[in-house]
């Protein structure tokens, strides 16, 4: 099989540059590597250009999002796996390519692997030797995971409208529901520095909430759809309560964007079958209980 890697970055140069030096590190090294500069206004096209001419290099002169820059990086690479990372992870393993061949040579019906990381998001993940065991989930991180591209181009795959968060998921949904794995499988390890530049946290959570309520329009069977949408609503809106007034306050922002974003989603409506959803619903969301658990540990400590 051959071996793609896919990096989107903004403004990011100096953990551009350390994952580019992990990436030359690799043996054996991917058969291709693409980055998409997204609306970089930054010196990253000219390092790209100039220290690492092996990268095919995609330049968004303006910001498209990290989803369409993936989409597009997906469609158009050569490789049968493409290894999705953002500009501050890599892989820690120098043979993490042969690794890869290996497990989705082993899973023929593996869509999509995801790894542990040492995370920077995370403290206590640093210094962990054991990750769990191995199994489907019903979501991935785009910042460590592995697509069989073959099965990406034949779905809809990533929702380029979504612009930034939720689309793993969503995407996992329509691997899920078409009899494919989304599997945490922990052959090898991410190290994400997780760096804070460019990122907000709150804006994070008004995409993800706002996306998740398009996702739902868009993947979630009748008669679930209008009683999902609700749930989640109020499961962002206690998680906002819990982070404080500068938070919860501000929750209609993403209600406006959601009911503007309606006819679009709404005319894409391809629900999932019923077992399908049902069966991606039972699934294990292990990022979502990382967060969860590290937001109750910060106000433990506090309290």
């Amino acid at each position: 099989m051959k071996v793609s890697v896919m990096i989107t970055t903004k403004n990011r140069l100096r953990d551009l540059q350390r994952t580019v030096s992990a990436l030359k590190a690799l043996n054996p090294g991917p058969d291709e590597i693409l980055i998409t500069a997204d609306g970089c206004t930054d010196r990253t096209v000219a390092f790209v250009n100039e220290e690492f001419a092996m990268a095919t290099l995609i330049v968004n002169p303006v910001g498209r999002g990290s989803i369409a820059s993936r989409d597009k990086m997906l469609r158009n690479a050569v490789g049968d796996l493409v290894l999705s990372l953002d500009d501050d992870s890599y892989p820690e393993q120098s043979d993490c390519i042969e690794r890869l061949r290996v497990l989705f040579s082993e899973r023929p019906d593996l869509a999509v692997a995801h790894f542990p990381q040492r995370s920077d998001e995370f403290p206590d993940s640093l210094g962990r030797r054991e990750f769990g065991i191995p199994g489907p989930t019903r979501t991935f991180a785009n910042c460590g995971a592995c697509f069989r591209r073959s099965v990406y181009v034949s779905m809809a795959g990533f929702e380029t409208k979504f612009f930034h968060a939720y689309e793993e998921p969503d995407y996992a949904l329509q691997c899920v529901a078409a009899g494919y794995e989304v599997f945490f499988a922990p052959v090898i390890t991410i190290r994400h520095h997780w760096t804070g530049q460019t990122r907000s946290e709150l804006r994070t959570h008004q995409q993800h909430a706002r996306n998740e309520c398009w996702s739902t329009i868009m993947r979630c069977p009748f008669p679930y759809a209008p009683a999902m949408i609700v749930r989640k609503a109020l499961a962002h809106f206690r998680f906002a309560v819990l982070r404080g007034p500068g938070w919860f306050l501000r929750e209609p922002v993403w209600w406006w964007q959601a009911v503007r974003g309606l006819p679009y989603f709404l005319r894409k409506r391809q629900p999932v079958p019923r077992a399908g959803y049902r069966r991606w619903l039972r699934l294990e969301d292990r990022l979502w209980s990382e967060i969860v658990n590290r937001d109750a540990q910060a106000r433990s400590a506090r309290n």
